[in-house]
């Protein structure tokens, strides 16, 4: 069980114990919450509440390899920009890595986890579902509403270091 909290604290660096117990028990292990928090505590996984530096990154993050076929790889940002009169709004933006097609932009001035779901259901009717979707560590995107789509659906989320938004964009030019 040690082995199994140290792995998915090293996967993924921001989740707390909290998040961290939610996985246990969605891959069966039967522990409560009182024991996953002291084992975290134990092995020093406790969350800095300090911030960290911006030379220092939060975990070594393994190379990606480029996508080989369609459907395979997702990335997923959102842009802000604002109109004439100062009116803000905001463009959540999906795009296959290995076609560079654009998936879907949805625009609108509030955008919660909720509509990020609700897009991601109608590609999924339309293309299916990718292996994994790369996303920065944005409210929207480490929500538990996208969470639970995302374990609902086995695609794996696969964040980006914080403070390292070069983690993100596509790995080759074409």
């Amino acid at each position: 069980m040690r082995l199994r909290i140290n792995e998915i604290a090293r996967v993924r660096v921001r989740y707390g114990y909290k998040r961290i117990h939610v996985l246990l028990v969605r891959e069966g292990w039967r522990i409560n919450h009182k024991r996953v928090y002291r084992i975290y505590c134990e092995e020093g996984l406790n969350l800095r509440t300090k911030r960290p530096r911006r030379h220092r990154s939060a975990a070594p993050r393994q190379q990606q390899l480029p996508a080989t076929h369609f459907n395979e790889s997702w990335s997923m940002d959102f842009i802000t920009d604002s109109l004439f009169n100062g009116r803000r709004f905001r463009a959540l933006t999906l795009v296959d890595n290995f076609s560079r097609q654009c998936l879907a932009i949805e625009v609108d001035q509030h955008l919660r986890g909720e509509d990020v779901v609700r897009v991601m259901q109608s590609l999924k009717d339309r293309y299916g579902v990718p292996s994994f979707i790369k996303v920065d560590n944005g409210p929207e995107f480490v929500s538990r509403v996208l969470d639970k789509w995302a374990y609902d659906n086995r695609v794996t989320l696969d964040f980006s270091r914080p403070g390292k938004p070069t983690d993100n964009p596509l790995y080759r030019i074409l």
